[in-house]
Formats: C-alpha cells, sequence, structure tokens
C-alpha cells in the first residue's frame, strides 16, 4: 500500500501520511508525493485534509540524523533539500486550503506540514516538536517554513530547547488554530470541512490567495489590494451562487 494516500471525498482531498507503524516517519518520496498531488489537486476538490495514519501525525523524516555516505558539494546537498522545500511550498501555495488534522506527535518535518497549512487542529493530547538541533542540524528547512506562522520568541524556544510542546501551548506560539478534547477531534475537523464545503469556491481560494500575498506587502499596499479583490470577488455571478452541495 502506497504510503501516502489521496483520495477525493465529496470536494475533500484527503491526504494521509499512511506509515502509522512507523510513526508516519517521512522519506523524501512521500514529501515528493504530497508536492505532486498538492500541486495539481483534482479539479472537484476544494480543499485538503492533511492527517496522518495511526497514533501519531509525523514524527519527521526517516533519514533524520544519518548523514550520507559520503561528503555532498554544497550545490548537490542544495538540490536534495528541494524535495522538502517544495514540499512545504506545496501546501503554501496550494489554491484550495490546507488543513491540518494533528494528534499524537508532530516532530521536525511534520510540525512543518502541520503549521504551515493554513488551519491547524490538533488533539488536546499532541505534542510538537523541533529536535533538528539535537541532531547536530541546523533547522532551517523547518524555520523557513514557520517564519510567517510562529512567534520568534515561541519558534527560537522550540529550535534552542528541542522541547515538546504541548497543543494549547502552540496555539500560543502561532503553530496551532484550534485545540480539540481527543475524542471530538474527529468530529470537530469534520465540522469544520463541512462549513467550508457551504462556501463559495472563489471565497475560500481567494481568502487564502489574498493572505498569502497581503502579508508580504507593506500596509497601503495591501488595504489597495483589498480594495480591488473585493470588488472584484463581490460583484461576481460565482460568488452569489454560493458553496456547492
Amino acid at each position: 500500500m502506497s504510503d501516502i494516500l489521496a483520495s477525493l471525498d465529496k470536494g475533500i482531498l484527503r491526504v494521509t501520511l499512511n506509515r502509522g507503524d512507523d510513526g508516519n516517519a517521512a522519506t523524501d518520496d512521500m514529501a515528493a508525493e504530497i508536492t505532486r498531488v498538492l500541486n495539481q489537486p483534482p479539479a472537484d476538490a476544494r480543499l485538503v485534509l492533511l492527517s496522518g495514519a495511526g497514533k501519531d501525525f509525523c514524527r519527521g523524516r526517516a533519514s533524520q540524523g544519518r548523514w550520507p555516505a559520503k561528503t555532498d558539494e554544497a550545490l548537490d546537498r542544495r538540490r536534495q533539500a528541494d524535495v522538502v522545500f517544495d514540499c512545504y511550498a506545496s501546501i503554501r501555495y496550494c489554491r484550495l486550503p490546507v488543513i491540518a488534522k494533528v494528534r499524537g506527535k508532530a516532530v521536525g518535518f511534520g510540525c512543518s506540514i502541520a503549521s504551515v497549512s493554513d488551519i491547524t487542529i490538533a488533539a488536546g493530547s499532541a505534542l510538537f516538536q523541533i529536535n533538528e538541533m539535537e541532531h547536530n542540524i541546523l533547522p532551517t528547512m523547518v524555520l523557513s517554513s514557520l517564519i510567517d506562522r510562529a512567534s520568534h520568541k515561541g519558534l527560537k524556544y522550540m529550535v534552542y530547547s528541542a522541547a515538546q510542546v504541548p497543543a494549547e501551548r502552540a496555539i500560543a506560539y502561532g503553530l496551532v488554530s484550534d485545540v480539540a478534547p481527543d475524542a471530538e477531534l474527529d468530529a470537530r475537523v469534520e465540522t469544520l470541512c463541512a462549513k467550508l464545503l457551504t462556501m463559495p469556491d472563489i471565497a475560500l481560494e481567494g481568502v487564502k490567495d489574498y493572505l498569502k500575498r497581503a502579508m508580504t506587502m507593506d500596509v497601503p499596499s495591501a488595504v489597495d489590494f483589498a480594495r480591488n479583490f473585493h470588488a472584484v470577488m463581490n460583484s461576481s455571478n460565482e460568488m452569489k451562487r454560493g458553496g456547492k452541495h
């Protein structure tokens, strides 16, 4: 069975890390497959739900802590790392909203793909960790994914301490949107997905499109962009028709 499962379910593209017996430790092939799926979602997909099989969301990369047998040139190392950077970008720039459902541990790569998602709903017992420094790895890949998500204070603490941060504190750091009791996590996420599916497609995509651009603008430019976006989108027939049912 594939290590990444992707299926379309009534408008929801469900993407599941499927190595539950190994904590969903992600291989480069898994990262590449996530990138492929999110860069080319089915035409009928309206949102993405990212989750992990088993008790943990993702305990990091399968190769973490293991160095190549030979010392590569810097350019080779950069090219090898692109599979991870590309995966983060596929979530950040996917045309659809991406919701991450997190239970158990989200470590390193797992912490990144959960937090870079547009909405992250975590179980009360979930734990988030950036532990690359414990493996003598400078965690710039993880940092790049969280640079516009986490507070500097929280991010530096997680990197330097390598501490496991509970979900409630992860909200304060900017990594999580909402926390649900463990037994209610699935229902909370499905309710949210159902709510989003009542909204017009261009609204779902427009909110993401606006925020991914406006956050790097100066304030007057972001306001002008909002004026134009508001006039064009809200006067469209697509917006007036509402969501698909």
